[in-house]
């Protein structure tokens, strides 16, 4: 093993052992090498004369750079955005993003979080986390509704074992607290680790807990990690902020499980993508939070996790990162933010206001959903997939099957205007369908 590995996982298991048991064997040989990169930004603070340590080209001490690439970005010097980012992200945005964390998630203040660490998007972060936390034949915990790209990443990539309950009860009128509980509680006795993903808003249905969901989910990880079995929960919170409703749990679960206890490490998977619309920018961030020695602890994760992903991507777009940070800082962010928040808002309340007809309900059952992008249906008489490409066939509508019955709608793309054409045109196709 590296040395500076070793030196980090010293720090890690001299703070808490218990995270340095959960990390997988690659998480555990993970470090950031003292190569090029550190060598070079030790010559950056120090070589006033001559610095020929990166592999970038330059002339006239800026970034060499091409016309017909730079005419394009205005605005921003190509200082900013041609060279090499850090493995880590740019610092600036690292703490700007901290920053906007606690006023997000007012129930994180006094809690010692990491520095977020920039991944390219949040597929890219989820794929880290993996990388770090998950080994072969790991259990994790995950409703049977989930986001199709999470098998590929934990099976497929890591070779994991994905335990399903039941996201939802059979009237679909609620989340299905029960099931998460007795399925959660069943695998902590089987396993010294296990590991869950907490999406919320929920991708496909559109989800989020309320207050009362939200802490009693939370009370069940911090009960099983007090009881002995070390418990990693990640929280995607791709489409954070999105909450349509009043009585929805407005903050990150990660914000309850954050140093909840010394079996428990909390990681918050979120990014720009989706809360900024900026999803080609692929900026996305993992952030720590942990029961110990925190900032010796925190750093020693952060380097393992810049590490990983030099050995991945080398860094995220330093372009991206620099507009991203812009916006940021923009002095009407906040009002540009509230504008598209509510533009989704009334979609997905007007998608509410039509299905309230029961001329539907012979046809299809409303999964609940509050928040995101999304909302699913359960179709009662057809097959999704049949009625999908009959749709798109016939109709020119497309939409998403999922399973044998289920039907997804982003009304993140939908106009308000066409929310009452599509479920006609859906209930037309299932009518179809049924005649044969």
């Amino acid at each position: 093993m590296n040395p500076i590995a070793k030196k980090l996982n010293k720090t890690i298991n001299g703070s808490n052992p218990h995270v340095f048991e959960m990390l997988s064997n690659m998480g555990k040989e993970l470090f950031f090498p003292k190569g090029i990169l550190s060598q070079s930004a030790e010559a950056k603070q120090k070589a006033d004369k001559i610095n020929a340590t990166i592999g970038i080209a330059k002339e006239g001490g800026k970034v060499l750079s091409l016309s017909s690439l730079t005419k394009y970005i205005n605005n921003i010097e190509p200082d900013d955005y041609l060279t090499y980012a850090p493995s880590f992200g740019l610092p600036a945005l690292r703490s700007k993003w901290k920053n906007e964390l606690y006023k997000k998630n007012t129930s994180l203040k006094n809690k010692a979080i990491s520095l977020p660490v920039v991944t390219s998007g949040i597929t890219h972060g989820v794929s880290i986390f993996s990388d770090m936390w998950i080994d072969p034949n790991d259990v994790i915990v995950m409703p049977d509704m989930m986001w199709g790209n999470y098998n590929m990443t934990f099976c497929i990539r890591n070779n994991a074992r994905i335990v399903h309950y039941k996201a939802y009860d059979d009237k679909l009128t609620r989340f299905n607290i029960d099931s998460f509980e007795k399925v959660i509680y069943e695998q902590a006795k089987k396993n010294d680790k296990i590991i869950t993903v907490l999406n919320f808003p929920h991708n496909p249905s559109g989800y989020s807990l309320n207050v009362t969901e939200a802490q009693k989910v939370a009370s069940i990880l911090i009960d099983i990690a007090q009881k002995g079995t070390n418990v990693v929960a990640a929280c995607d919170d791709a489409y954070f902020g999105l909450y349509f409703e009043e009585d929805t749990c407005k903050e990150s679960i990660f914000s309850k499980l954050a140093g909840a206890d010394k079996r428990l490490i909390a990681i918050k998977l979120d990014g720009a993508t989706k809360e900024d619309y900026a999803w080609g920018l692929r900026i996305g961030f993992i952030t720590y939070g942990i029961c110990g020695d925190n900032n010796t602890i925190l750093e020693a994760l952060e380097k393992k996790t810049a590490g990983c992903i030099r050995g991945n991507i080398s860094n995220a777009s330093h372009l991206s990162q620099t507009i991203i940070l812009k916006s940021m800082s923009d002095e009407n962010y906040e009002i540009y933010k509230q504008e598209k928040f509510e533009l989704l808002k009334r979609r997905a309340l007007k998608i509410k206001k039509v299905l309230i007809n029961p001329k539907y309900n012979n046809a299809f059952d409303v999964y609940p959903f509050n928040s995101g992008y999304f909302m699913c249906i359960r179709l009662k008489d057809v097959d999704a997939e049949e009625l999908r490409v009959h749709l798109l066939d016939n109709y020119g509508t497309g939409l998403i099957s999922i399973g044998k019955k289920n039907i997804r709608v982003a009304f993140s793309c939908l106009e308000e205007s066409d929310v009452e054409t599509l479920f006609d045109i859906i209930l037309s196709g299932i009518s179809d369908l049924k005649k044969g």
